[in-house]
Order: C-alpha cells, then structure tokens, then sequence
C-alpha cells in the first residue's frame, strides 16, 4: 500500500482553527469587570460602545428585539482558552434570570486549575459562593475532580483539575484540550 504525505481532508467548517472567543451578558459591566479581574485574574484588552439604536442590527444581526440598545462591549483575556466578549444591552424584552444547565441555552464557563484545593480556598476567601465541594470523575473522566461556584450575578463557572490526566486519554486518538 502506498503511503501519501498530503494530510488527510477536514471535515467542518472550512478554516476553522479553534474558538475565538465566549459572548456573554451581564446586568452590571462594572461588577462583572471586577469580578473578572480581580477574581478571576482575566487581563480587559479593551472596551467598545456606547451604540446607537440601531433595530436593522439588533433584529436582522444579533437576533434580539429591535429596540434594544448594546450599551458596552469588553473583551477579556483569561490565559489559555477563548476570550470572553462581556456585553451589557438594555431591551424592552430582556430577562434577568440566570438560565440553568438544565435549561435550553444553559451553560457555564470552566477554568482549569492546577490546584483544586487551593483555587477553592481563595474563592470562599474572596466571597465567592461555590457549590459544594469537588466531585471526584468517573468513567472515561476519572482522574478529574470539579466544582460550581457562581459570579455576583449568578452566573455558573467551574473549576476542573486532573493534573494526572482522565482514563480516557490512555488509548484515545483524539484528546480534549488539556493544559
């Protein structure tokens, strides 16, 4: 058999290389801003905004309502992984409610950490409510071990450590992102 040296064809999306950035909102930029900061230890890059009304963009672009106004945009960088796109709008039909895991569109934010423990330690130290305490990984993912907490607007992060690796990455040909 005949071995070629031209790379296999991908499959997707053409050009894809990773993900860019996560876009989320906040009821409150300035709370957010200091909770991503100074907690989280992310770097702000920069700020964008106040907008115009503009319903052509808000409706046909961004598929929300019409009248809603995206009063700042700021983009984080939060070591390795994607960036964070924070964007605080003001909309005739806008819900404050944090949507749950188990809800359509529900989601949350993991950071890997080296040390659980020590990450846990100073988030209870800094106010931060976290969720219990880690859960240890089984299956494929034995090896990890994880806990919720939740931002001053109540919003879902998680951190996961497994500084030994998961069971799965012992014969698997493709691996999650690991750092």
């Amino acid at each position: 058999m005949h071995e070629s040296n031209t790379p296999a064809p991908r499959r997707g999306l053409p050009g894809i290389t990773g993900t860019d950035h996560i876009g989320f909102t906040v009821p409150d930029i300035q709370e957010a801003h200091e909770f991503l900061v100074d907690v989280i230890g992310c770097d702000h890059v920069y700020s964008l905004g106040p907008y115009p009304r503009n319903p052509e963009l808000m409706s046909h672009r961004l598929n929300v309502h019409p009248g809603a106004v995206m009063r700042e945009i700021r983009f984080y960088r939060c070591f390795n992984g994607a960036n964070f796109e924070v964007f605080n709008y003001e909309s005739p039909d806008q819900r404050r409610e944090q949507p749950k895991n188990t809800d359509v569109g529900g989601h949350h934010i993991a950071f890997y950490v080296e040390d659980i423990d020590e990450a846990i330690a100073y988030l209870k130290a800094r106010g931060v409510q976290v969720l219990g305490e880690p859960t240890r990984s089984s299956g494929a993912s034995e090896g990890q071990r994880w806990v919720y907490f939740l931002s001053p607007w109540g919003m879902q992060f998680e951190l996961v450590s497994f500084p030994l690796g998961k069971a799965y990455e012992s014969n698997a040909p493709v691996k999650l992102w690991k750092p």
